[in-house]
């Protein structure tokens, strides 16, 4: 704002008719005052909304967030509730150390309650998402989770929950290529991915089991599908007709490696992969995949964390939102019509 001298001349009003109507502003919280600094306009409160915080360390590396959190803006529920974003990091290194800073900016901010998606892909995740929990937990900032707990199965935090059912989307992906006869299946996942790619593989072996498949040798490998030499190895040892991905990123990125190994997509190889990113039909080959309802995950997690504030009391709670197969050429369909 102008200093109280211009002001004093714009509304030809004396200094101090202009320090007190200043101080009724600052009183009313509509102005901050900060010696040095002059007299600035705060952000309007809306109505009785509230403040919350979305702590989501890895926005810019793993696709499903972005339309998650706009979900939760677009969300009915959400208005006139805010929402603060924090700065999302581009190396998994640094990533856990963001996301500590970030959870202290909250706090000191007072805001009504957390998103937050757990870290995933580093050594150190599990250490570092039971840190922030506890300092969210030691502050009473309610939490929800987004699409995954950071406590390895079959703990369980004391946080709402909300995602998709990634044991049935395992199942669903793995039974729909036994479905059009193949036997011999392979599983790629990242090493020290979330806690939902282990429920994806435990989906994977119970769709062998209800098709009756015994594979020789272990199915469900962990690695860099951009390692030629890993996937070389994977192509040796199981010879797989098709490769079930933890997710769309990981079945991209085996869909380079082998077209480079001059593997062909479907005929030799199928794949397939879960999430139905936005990039998923714009492949080399078009991706079959497990479609999640990212922007119905984040109206539901914003109506989760308004009922949790509402009543405290209530159970802790998982809250799934249903998903869907979608067929294209990567999957090899139309091979076996």
């Amino acid at each position: 704002m102008p200093s109280e001298a211009e002001l004093g001349k714009l509304f030809d009003a004396s200094r101090i008719t202009v320090a007190k109507a200043v101080l009724d502003l600052q009183r009313m919280g509509l102005v901050t005052r900060r010696p040095g600094a002059g007299t600035h306009v705060l952000a309007p409160h809306l109505g009785e909304g509230r403040t919350f915080g979305l702590l989501i360390p890895e926005l810019g590396l793993t696709e499903i967030f972005e339309p998650i959190c706009h979900g939760m803006m677009r969300s009915s529920f959400a208005r006139p509730d805010a929402l603060l974003w924090g700065n999302a990091s581009t190396s998994a290194g640094e990533a856990a150390k963001e996301a500590e800073q970030m959870v202290n900016s909250f706090i000191r901010q007072k805001v009504a309650g957390v998103f937050f998606a757990p870290l995933e892909l580093s050594a150190d995740k599990d250490a570092a998402n039971r840190r922030i929990a506890r300092d969210l937990e030691r502050a009473q900032v309610p939490v929800v989770l987004l699409d995954r707990c950071y406590m390895p199965y079959p703990e369980r935090s004391a946080h709402d929950l909300v995602g998709v059912d990634n044991r049935r989307a395992g199942f669903m992906a793995t039974a729909h290529v036994l479905s059009l006869g193949v036997r011999r299946l392979a599983f790629l996942g990242e090493a020290n991915a979330a806690s939902t790619v282990d429920a994806r593989i435990t989906g994977f072996y119970e769709a062998l089991r209800r098709f009756g498949v015994q594979p020789e040798q272990e199915p469900a490998w962990r690695g860099s599908p951009q390692d030629e030499a890993l996937v070389r190895r994977l192509l040796d040892v199981l010879k797989p007709e098709a490769i079930v991905c933890a997710n769309d990123l990981t079945a991209a990125r085996l869909m380079q490696t082998l077209i480079a190994l001059g593997v062909r997509i479907p005929e030799e190889v199928r794949i397939v992969g879960m999430d139905d990113v936005k990039y998923a039909s714009l492949l080399p080959v078009p991706l079959t995949t497990i479609h999640q309802d990212c922007a119905g995950i984040g109206m539901v997690a914003m109506a989760t964390m308004l009922e949790r504030l509402e009543h405290p009391e209530l159970p802790v709670r998982d809250v799934t939102v249903p998903t869907r197969l979608v067929v294209r050429r990567s999957c090899g369909a139309h091979l076996s019509i």
